[in-house]
């Protein structure tokens, strides 16, 4: 009894603990995003992250024994890795080129619906509970009211707010079908093969779109080289395992409430770093996406 309820709580506190890394190391990765395309173009600074991401990764697990992904595997992984970052996360970075990071995590922010929606309609999931359709509504409501007193109808941010729109969406998709096609059974292998993948894709979508002869490497600024370096590490490697290890642990709903808190995040960043102003309204809405991510994660007395 004493082992089961010592597992019980092991298990809780790494819950716990990838929950904390997902809300805020993600929360910085859109200001890291911002200043990293500020010297180097998008779709090669993803590449350049995930590619070194995964590699390192894979290396590391390969030393300590881990067994090399099957062919079977590699191919999920291709397409796992399409998905979520190189639609994902690869969109959202080309559109930080055009558009603020806060911006960027607003719209990110639309993830937990799509997952909801998509998971319901599309991958045999259940109908989403009167609770679950409050707490992403306040959830989303709150991140409307965080970032509509900024917004700016000029072409160029509405073209900037389209590319994370699609981008939210390929990363909602790629996220369900992780669940459902055959992947190492190590995580840690699973994300190092995926992210891997997706470096190469997207290093081959930055030559198709002639980065490389748009780079000055002598105009790249420390800044951005430090940028890409934190992305790789804590972004990467550590956000990445931990979100696909929540994936696997518990409810895809419960998971996808960090794009409700990484905005918030995203923000104090911008204060802190940026000296951004943050206003009245601005922690009205905190409070109100804050009371979103608690009206999922609580569960009602039956």
């Amino acid at each position: 009894m004493t082992d089961t309820k010592n597992l019980a709580w092991t298990t809780k506190a790494k819950i716990g603990l990838a929950f904390l890394a997902i809300y805020l190391i993600w929360g910085t990765t859109f200001l890291g995003i911002r200043i990293a395309v500020e010297t180097i173009p998008a779709f090669m600074m993803a590449g350049l992250r995930f590619f070194s991401a995964g590699g390192i990764m894979m290396v590391i697990l390969l030393a300590r024994g881990g067994h090399f992904p099957s062919l079977r595997h590699w191919r999920s992984a291709a397409i796992v890795g399409g998905l979520m970052l190189v639609g994902g996360i690869g969109l959202v970075s080309f559109a930080e080129e055009r558009i603020s990071s806060g911006l960027a995590a607003l719209v990110v922010a639309t993830i937990p619906i799509w997952i909801t929606l998509f998971g319901w309609l599309g991958f045999g999931g259940r109908k989403p509970s009167p609770q679950i359709f409050t707490g992403l509504g306040l959830g989303f409501v709150g991140i409307i009211l965080l970032f509509a007193p900024s917004i700016d109808a000029d072409n160029d941010q509405l073209a900037g707010m389209g590319i994370v729109f699609i981008g939210a969406v390929f990363f909602a998709i790629g996220s369900l079908y992780s669940r459902r096609v055959p992947l190492p059974i190590d995580t840690r292998m699973s994300t190092a093969s995926e992210m891997l993948a997706a470096g190469i894709l997207l290093l081959g979508v930055s030559l198709l779109l002639g980065e490389p002869s748009r780079l000055d490497i002598g105009e790249i600024s420390l800044r951005s080289i430090l940028a890409v370096i934190y992305l790789t590490i804590f972004g990467s490697i550590i956000g990445y395992t931990a979100y696909l290890w929540l994936l696997k642990t518990v409810e895809p709903t419960k998971v996808s409430t960090n794009f409700y808190v990484n905005p918030v995040i995203a923000v104090f960043m911008g204060w802190l770093v940026a000296d951004e102003n943050v206003s009245l309204p601005m922690l009205f809405a905190t409070i109100v996406i804050l009371a979103g991510v608690a009206v999922i994660n609580t569960k009602l007395p039956h």
